[in-house]
């Protein structure tokens, strides 16, 4: 293979060939080398795929609008190019940033039949599964499929060569080129009848059909979105061209695009025949070296308004009004078509122009006119409204003579809940100012008092139920559903109660209290210092009527208060946890029991128990309130002090609720009933631990660490064994916090520091001395110039007594 010798077009048919094997741009050469073409041609291949920007489609960068493979039943195929379809070019338009593009492009859209242009759905791509037309004219590329049946049975695939022929086996090359089908089956058929005799007796006959066809080049130029030379299959026509150049840009023209062939121009393409009629007739099959031209539009027109389509619409000048509103579809439903606003440009200035209906027909379109058409105004003829406590509001049509009382009849009547008393009615008067007519509903309906309605009149019938404020009791305290509830007529307390749920199990059936509104109605009395009324009732336990509350019937707005009974006591348990012999939760007995009693109870200490390392946990704040008033008093004290004490621990032990409390539980159990031997309350945990053997040091230590336990270490032994005091610490405020919560801080004797005594599983903290800064010579300045005002102040005063 030369490549050389080949054109654009075989080289875009072999890069055809390997998309269909699958084979990529890198995989070339080991498809050549399978293939015996020399590696100096593979180099030449590879520089002719990439000038002509096919590397793109044995990269995988094919899309799926590609027109590059089109495939039929009968094997034909064209090969093209991907740069020539519309989302490659739709994929360039999303690059584009330039404001005045895009603004271009927008104008472009609002051109009637652009979206043909850039609809993913429609490709226009030439039908290649239709029959070959009788009038096509075979060239070079084309492939011919011979077929010959009869008493002779013989099929021939061959391709016309570039001088035209095709060489038949065992007949030799005939001369097809610009023959139309029809006439190159009757020459080849002569043909072939000199080897086959069957042919002129008619036993046997051929058939000639199109294979694979060729490409042709077509020029599009122009008013185009991307003029060029494009590559279409021979069966192409101009809907096919116009389509792969994006179509007309924003000056183009959609119904004067002209095909020039051998420079005359063949056939003027019409776009709107297709787009408004779905004519195709005049869609000309393009020939290779065909030129399209789309021309300059010369006259557009704007509509926009109540019509289906608005958009930019191309008129020719013998056209008027009426033809450019049926290309855009006609009138809305909501249309004020009386009259059409147009606004024109002059040669010097813009004028308006009113446009009656009866002028649209014969109204002259110039370039550049836009065409407003109105909607009807928002108003009724004969309406009437009706709304509130009817079966049926709504909008109603007004009669003759129509009253308030025919309309409540239109409506089916009222409801049980209208308020009979007084309606009104919204009436608009001549300058559409509002007015308030009021009427007696029962009079309007027995004929007594009937008012005419007039259009637009809106009838209100009121609710007794929405002008009142809305009916409720409530009900707190011991019941399973506490809460608001809808007041009924005869609603008494114990039918409140069955709708609260019932009683809870603590509830006191004694001294159940209501609260009712003070409802005198009168003239107001300063001396009635009164802000509620309150009865007591007993109810029984079956919520049956009890006699003495049987006659009080609730009233809205009432409130009821169950009570807990005084005598009803709910569990109190308490948790012992570590090294007791019976660990677990224990209810407390009575109210004064003792920490030595639960630990009785629980089977006393184990022998490895720690009693002086024993904490009791207790459950001290009953709401967030004041647990956050606690936690900021913590924070102002830590802050004063500025100690190195765990806060963030102390933080989550009170946001626990929950207080450490430090015990003796020795001294407990040693003396029971003493003033070491606390009351239990619901929700403590006694915590025994095991015999602690080491104390902890934290703060202005050189090593601080844990270390063991020495019954006869004094506190400055226990901190030189860390390593003795850093120069930041602030020995006299060094304290100890034992195993059970107790804190013990140092204490100042004369001129020495009496540090607390070690126990063990102490926890030692040595603070940091607050950090001192240099007066700036800001601050000496200052100070200097008060001293000196001072000193001048008294020798001042001194000088005056003399």
């Amino acid at each position: 293979m030369k490549v050389d010798n080949l054109s654009d077009d075989q080289i875009r048919q072999l890069v055809g060939q390997m998309k269909r094997n699958n084979v990529s741009y890198s995989q070339i050469d080991q498809y050549a080398a399978q293939r015996g073409i020399p590696d100096t041609e593979v180099a030449k291949l590879k520089a002719r795929i990439q000038q002509l920007n096919l590397d793109r489609e044995l990269s995988g960068t094919q899309t799926k609008n590609d027109n590059s493979l089109l495939t039929d039943s009968t094997s034909r195929r064209y090969d093209g190019q991907s740069g020539d379809t519309l989302y490659y070019w739709q994929e360039k338009y999303k690059q584009l940033k330039s404001k005045e593009e895009f603004e271009k492009e927008l104008k472009r859209r609002k051109i009637f039949g652009t979206e043909l242009f850039s609809n993913q759905n429609l490709t226009f791509e030439p039908n290649l599964r239709m029959a070959t037309p009788p009038n096509y004219r075979i060239a070079a590329e084309d492939e011919l499929i011979i077929d010959v049946y009869g008493y002779s049975e013989v099929q021939h695939k061959l391709k016309v060569n570039p001088e035209g022929y095709v060489r038949i086996p065992y007949l030799g090359p005939v001369y097809v080129n610009g023959l139309t089908m029809d006439e190159a089956k009757e020459r080849i058929t002569k043909q072939l009848g000199t080897i086959y005799g069957g042919i002129r007796t008619g036993n046997t006959s051929v058939q000639l059909s199109l294979g694979n066809i060729r490409s042709i080049r077509v020029t599009l130029i122009g008013e185009i979105t991307r003029p060029g030379t494009y590559t279409l299959p021979s069966l192409a026509t101009v809907a096919n061209a116009l389509y792969v150049s994006g179509g007309p840009n924003e000056n183009g023209s959609f119904r004067s695009i002209d095909v020039v062939r051998n420079g005359k121009k063949m056939a003027t393409f019409d776009l709107y025949d297709f787009l408004l009629h779905g004519d195709l007739t005049n869609n000309l099959v393009l020939q290779d070296q065909d030129i399209v031209k789309v021309n300059p539009y010369k006259m557009r027109v704007e509509l926009s308004g109540e019509i289906k389509r608005p958009a930019i619409f191309e008129a020719k000048e013998d056209e008027s009004l009426q033809q450019v509103l049926d290309f855009a579809g006609g009138y809305t439903d909501n249309s004020f078509r009386d009259v059409i606003r147009a606004l024109r440009v002059n040669n010097k200035e813009r004028e308006f122009v009113n446009i009656p209906a009866d002028s649209v027909a014969a109204f002259r379109l110039r370039s550049g006119d836009r065409f407003f058409v109105d909607s009807i105004v928002n108003r009724f003829t004969n309406r009437v409204t009706i709304a509130g406590a009817v079966f049926h509001p709504g909008d109603y049509a007004l009669e003759a003579n129509m009253t308030v009382s025919d309309l409540i009849k239109r409506a089916d009547g009222l409801l049980e809940v209208a308020a009979t008393s007084r309606g009104v009615i919204r009436r608009l008067k001549d300058d559409f100012t509002p007015a308030i007519i009021n009427f007696n509903v029962l009079d309007a309906l027995a004929g007594k008092e009937n008012v005419p309605l007039q259009r637009e009149d809106s009838v209100i019938i009121f609710s007794k139920l929405s002008i009142r404020e809305q009916y409720l009791v409530k009900i707190d305290g011991e019941v399973n559903q506490p809460g608001y509830f809808a007041h009924g007529e005869g609603m008494r307390l114990e039918d409140l109660i069955l709708l609260a749920g019932g009683l809870k199990d603590a509830a006191s059936l004694k001294h159940v209290e209501i609260a009712r509104r003070i409802r005198t109605g009168g003239a107001y009395d300063s001396t009635d210092f009164r802000l509620a009324i309150t009865e007591q009732f007993d109810i029984n336990a079956d919520l049956s009527t009890n006699p003495s509350a049987a006659e009080y019937v609730l009233q809205p707005f009432d409130e009821v208060t169950v009570r807990r009974s005084p005598s009803y006591k709910e569990q109190a348990n308490v948790l012992v946890d570590g090294e007791v012999v019976y660990p677990g939760i224990y209810a407390i007995n009575t109210q004064k029991e003792h920490i030595s009693d639960i630990i009785r109870r629980a089977g006393g200490l184990k022998p490895e128990a720690s009693a002086e390392g024993a904490v009791l946990l207790r459950r001290t704040f009953n709401n967030q309130e004041d647990s956050t008033f606690l936690l900021s008093k913590l924070e102002i004290f830590y802050n004063k002090v500025k100690d190195s004490i765990d806060v963030e621990r102390t933080r989550a032990t009170v946001n626990r609720n929950e207080q450490l409390l430090g015990i003796q539980l020795d001294e407990i159990l040693a003396h029971p009933g003493s003033k070491y031997d606390l009351f239990l309350e619901q929700g403590d945990v006694i915590r025994v631990p095991k015999k602690l053997q080491t104390v902890q040091f934290f703060g202005e230590v050189y090593f601080p660490k844990k270390v063991r336990f020495d019954k006869g270490f004094t506190f400055r032994n226990y901190i030189r064994a860390a390593g003795g005091f850093t120069s930041q610490a602030l020995r006299r405020r060094s304290y100890i916090v034992y195993a059970n919560g107790e804190v013990k801080s140092t204490r100042k004797m004369l001129f020495f520091n009496s540090y607390p005594k070690v126990k063990p599983g102490a926890e030692i903290y040595v603070p940091t001395k607050p950090e001192r800064k240099g007066m700036s010579a800001a601050a000496v300045t200052g100070l200097a110039s008060a001293v000196a005002s001072i000193a001048l102040v008294i020798v001042t005063i001194i000088n005056t007594t003399k």
